[in-house]
C-alpha cells in the first residue's frame, strides 16, 4: 500500500555471496584494529612498566599514590609500603594503590 512494487523488490536484495559479507564486517574489524593500536596496546605497556616498578620498589624511593599523596618509602613489605609523607608522619599504603615510583636521585619534575 505505501511501498511501490519496485522498492519492495529491492529491499531484500543485498550484495551477493562472501564479498558482501566481508564488506559488511570490514568497518568493524578496522575499528577494532584502530582501538587496539591507539588505546589497548599503550595501556598494556604502561601497566607492565608500573608493575615492574612496584616489584622493584625499595627504601628511599619517592612514590605517588592514586589518592595524590607524595612521600618517601621507609619500609617495604610484601603487599604494603610504609611511606613518610611529612617529618615523623608515616602511613601504610597498599602497593596496588601506588600510581608512580621515582627512584632515589631521580630528576625533579620542574627541570
Amino acid at each position: 500500500m505505501f511501498a511501490t512494487p519496485a522498492f519492495a523488490q529491492s529491499a531484500g536484495a543485498s550484495a551477493p555471496g562472501v564479498a558482501g559479507q566481508i564488506l559488511g564486517i570490514a568497518p568493524l574489524v578496522l575499528i577494532f584494529i584502530a582501538f587496539y593500536f591507539l588505546m589497548i596496546r599503550p595501556q598494556q605497556k604502561r601497566m607492565k612498566v608500573l608493575q615492574t616498578a612496584l616489584a622493584n620498589i625499595k627504601k628511599n624511593d619517592t612514590v605517588v599514590t592514586a589518592g595524590g599523596l607524595v612521600g618517601k618509602v621507609t619500609r617495604v613489605e610484601d603487599r604494603h609500603v610504609e611511606v613518610e609523607i611529612a617529618p615523623n608522619v608515616r602511613v601504610r599504603v597498599v602497593k596496588a594503590t601506588i600510581a608512580e615510583v621515582t627512584p632515589l636521585g631521580g630528576k625533579p619534575a620542574n627541570d
